[in-house]
């Protein structure tokens, strides 16, 4: 049968319209999954630790979370004074695009106070028997605070430094000798003494740094508590995780519980990264 050239013409036309559709309909569901993945992007895991400790203390949390398919970051805390370690993790942050739930341990999490605030990246904050001071307020003025069981005082070793410029400071280690018992009761011997040894040193002026506008004002917040805890007592940290409102977990668990249950601080930082998506 022969077909005339004006048939022939409308079925090419048609042709191209079916294509014309498929082609749109194709973008639609690519534009359409594109934006679902961004919605339910995985944030970023930046983990903050505390003084006489370093990036390797997040070591187990770190593989957990990365094998659970999270970007993480392990940011060195310079231990130089809460003004500093604050602005040198807020210029981190601010290199991260996407959602973030910023976690920090012991000291650490004064810093994420004050770092994290006004930064609209940062979904969540998890505090690992953690400080989360109010304005104004230290680590010096929250250990002072009385309570019906308090931990020994810090066995803390000063070092008078001379530095540079003629002024005189300190550095602050812990007694190794006292290191288990105080931070780390949980771990094996050979372990915590492998720590104590390894301790980076916090500049004194840490202890008196104030916070000036804290996150978790507008941040949701967690918290874990560690309730085998000599160096932060457990009712503080009890005190601090009702006063900012954060979801809380507690664990029989030292001072150094990265290290000693990485896995229960992964399950709380990723509840938290779960809330943030």
């Amino acid at each position: 049968m022969k077909v005339s050239r004006k048939n022939r013409t409308i079925a090419v036309v048609a042709a191209a319209v079916v294509g014309l559709g498929i082609i749109a309909a194709s973008n639609s569901a690519g534009a359409t999954t594109s934006k679902h993945q961004t919605a339910t992007a995985k944030p970023t895991i930046v983990l903050e630790h505390g003084a006489w400790a370093d990036t390797s203390s997040w070591n187990g949390v770190v593989k957990r979370l990365s094998h659970d398919g999270y970007t993480v970051i392990a940011a060195p805390n310079p231990l130089r004074g809460l003004p500093q370690d604050a602005a040198n993790l807020r210029g981190l942050l601010s290199t991260i695009k996407g959602p973030v739930v910023l976690a920090g341990h012991s000291y650490g999490g004064a810093v994420i106070t004050e770092a994290a605030t006004g930064n609209k990246n940062v979904k969540g904050l998890v505090y690992v028997a953690g400080f989360a001071p109010a304005a104004g307020e230290s680590l010096s003025s929250i250990l002072a605070r009385p309570v019906s069981h308090p931990t020994p005082p810090l066995p803390a070793v000063p070092v008078p430094v001379t530095n540079p410029d003629g002024s005189q400071s300190a550095e602050i280690y812990l007694d190794r000798a006292a290191f288990r018992a105080t931070f780390a009761a949980d771990l094996p011997k050979a372990k915590a003494n492998l720590l104590a040894a390894t301790q980076r040193s916090t500049d004194a002026s840490a202890l008196a740094g104030t916070v000036t506008t804290p996150a978790w004002k507008t941040i949701p917040s967690w918290y874990l508590v560690t309730k085998d805890d000599k160096a932060l007592a457990p009712e503080l940290q009890r005190f601090m995780a009702t006063r900012i409102g954060a979801h809380k977990v507690e664990i029989k668990s030292s001072h150094a519980a990265p290290v000693s249950h990485p896995s229960a601080v992964t399950d709380l930082i990723e509840r938290a990264a779960r809330s943030s998506r």
